[in-house]
């Protein structure tokens, strides 16, 4: 894809330790991509780690947002912004190391013949490293239930890593999109598989930070969940009133 133009899009929030360590490994892996850093106004001054990077590297960029508002609010801004920078591919990444990125590569890969490429944890070939196994555990249900729910052929369809091309996020529907955290990644490839996208998981490995807290809870886990059943009855009494309604025009 070396001639396509990536954004690699790093939400932040308190990741003044993280920052540097994921926007140089980048850099390393993957010289050609450009970066934006999307700051929530952490108080511990990662946006200004942000404007330091900005400042020496002509690849990294900053967007500096009003305040914690959520991963889901931090990624459509980045996406609208790398629209209107035309950029072709954007990548969703964490900032804390938990998505590795010298396996970028495999998503880019993948995009050949897809329109968003999953890094999932849970296809053969992918892994979790660090978790203890009741998160593991919680994640894998979740995941599991997500796919009986929604009908969706993804082992991991809550992951946040992941690669879209530009032409699919317009087709989208962006600004409907109104999901946040948790659900918000379930969202949108569930939003992808209904429109008849190609939709491909490829294999990576999930490391749990070593620096700074994670932001996530069960309780974030489960009202994503109740989102699902929510998103899952309602898809399926639309279908069975689809047919009915079929069945009475005959």
């Amino acid at each position: 894809m070396s001639d396509e133009r990536v954004l690699v899009i790093v939400p932040t929030y308190n990741e003044k330790e993280n920052l540097p360590l994921i926007v140089g490994r980048i850099r390393a892996a993957t010289p050609d991509v450009h970066i934006l850093v999307a700051d929530d106004n952490s108080p511990d001054g990662t946006g200004q780690i942000a404007d330091e990077l900005v400042a020496a590297d002509d690849h990294v960029h900053v967007m500096h947002r009003m305040g914690k508002e959520g991963l889901g609010a931090a990624y459509l801004a980045g996406f609208a912004w790398a629209l209107e920078n035309n950029y072709d591919v954007v990548v969703e990444m964490d900032a804390d190391g938990s998505h590795q990125p010298e396996e970028l590569h495999r998503l880019l890969s993948g995009l050949e013949n897809a329109d968003l490429v999953l890094g999932s944890r849970y296809v053969p070939g992918g892994q979790v490293r660090n978790w203890p196994k009741s998160r593991e555990f919680l994640s894998r249900g979740g995941n599991t239930y997500t796919r009986i729910m929604l009908g969706i052929p993804l082992r991991d369809a809550t992951g946040g890593y992941r690669a879209f091309r530009a032409s699919a996020l317009r087709a989208l529907q962006l600004d409907q999109v109104a999901s946040q955290g948790y659900c918000f990644q379930v969202d949108l490839a569930w939003r992808a598989s209904k429109m008849g996208l190609r939709v491909k998981e490829v294999p990576i490995t999930f490391v749990e930070r070593e620096i700074g807290a994670s932001k996530m809870s069960r309780h974030i886990v489960v009202e994503a969940l109740w989102r699902v059943t929510q998103w899952g009855t309602k898809s399926r009494y639309e279908k069975i009133k689809a047919r009915v309604g079929s069945r009475s025009s005959r």
